[in-house]
């Protein structure tokens, strides 16, 4: 069985060990295996190693821009830096295995003697490779549902794990977007996936809960507002919240100009730092963001802010 060598001490910690600590702190949301409390949000910026992201796709799409790239995230203040080789915007089909492997390891291999890296992958396989590369978180939008590998992989080995709020495949995504009270609806699927890990022998303490912004979440509706706003409530659950709303839809939307057409991805990175700051005061652990350096100033900003009596 693969071990990775970033791997921490087994161990279970019930869901309820939790649940009396206040919701709005990051330590309240539970000690997460292989990394400290630093006492502020984390900045994750996000590399994506791909042609067709909806941001940025293909201008790192090259290894040795990509590298360059992240060398810079972690030098303009990001604690980790999520290097991810398939789209997972709305309309986004699936990448051949072997060539998200050729997009991403490198760069892993690479930016790992920098600093922390995580992989972003809804593959097992992809996530060995990464995790023998020297990534040390695995960060899967899918929450163990698109590769059934996946959670037993991650369990085996007690890897930092981020589990997202997911409905299906990004092809058609939006069209799951169909919810009853949806903080109750995604915290209680989150809680399913949380369930999923320690029934296969993992560690609480190595989950981490993304609420998924813009997955199966319509930009035209207050589903990605509810969540932000309420964000205590997936806290509730005892772990760490990683937030991903950087230059995502609702924004260009809530930004658009007078003939409402939505503002641009690359023009949303004012709005973007906005919501990192509101998410780093209520408590978030991460945030997977582009504009690393405004971002880094805005976790610190939130930081001061909680910090004062």
């Amino acid at each position: 069985m693969h071990r990775s060598r970033r791997s921490a001490a087994a161990g279970s910690s019930p869901r309820d060990e939790g649940a009396d600590l206040p919701v709005n702190t990051s330590a309240a949301y539970g000690e997460l295996l292989g990394f400290p409390d630093i006492g502020r949000c984390r900045v994750m910026g996000v590399l994506n190693v791909t042609p067709d992201s909806f941001s940025d796709g293909g201008q790192w799409f090259e290894t040795d821009k990509a590298i360059a790239h992240g060398v810079d995230l972690f030098r303009n203040g990001a604690d980790i830096v999520d290097v991810g080789g398939e789209s997972t915007r709305p309309g986004a089909l699936r990448v051949d295995p072997a060539e998200e492997l050729r997009r991403v390891l490198p760069v892993v291999r690479e930016l790992a003697a920098v600093g922390p890296v995580s992989i972003d992958t809804m593959r097992a396989d992809v996530a060995e490779a990464a995790v023998d590369a020297g990534a040390v978180l695995v960060n899967d939008v899918s929450g163990g549902l698109a590769d059934p590998r996946m959670i037993p992989f991650i369990a085996a080995n007690r890897l930092p794990y981020v589990v997202m709020h997911w409905r299906g495949p990004s092809v058609d995504m939006q069209s799951r977007a169909h919810y009853d009270d949806i903080v109750a609806d995604v915290r209680r699927e989150i809680s399913a996936r949380i369930d999923a890990v320690l029934a296969a022998g993992g560690d609480f303490r190595q989950i981490i809960v993304d609420p998924g912004i813009g997955f199966a979440k319509r930009p035209d509706t207050d589903h990605n507002w509810a969540l932000l706003k309420h964000l205590d409530q997936l806290g509730s659950l005892g772990r760490p919240v990683l937030v991903g709303a950087s230059r995502k839809a609702f924004l260009g939307r809530l930004l658009a100009g007078p003939d409402g057409t939505p503002r641009p991805p690359m023009l949303r990175d004012h709005a973007s730092s906005a919501i990192t700051a509101l998410v780093a005061a209520a408590g978030a652990w991460a945030v997977r963001v582009h504009a690393v350096e405004a971002d880094a100033d805005a976790v610190r900003v939130a930081a001061r802010w909680r910090a004062q009596p």
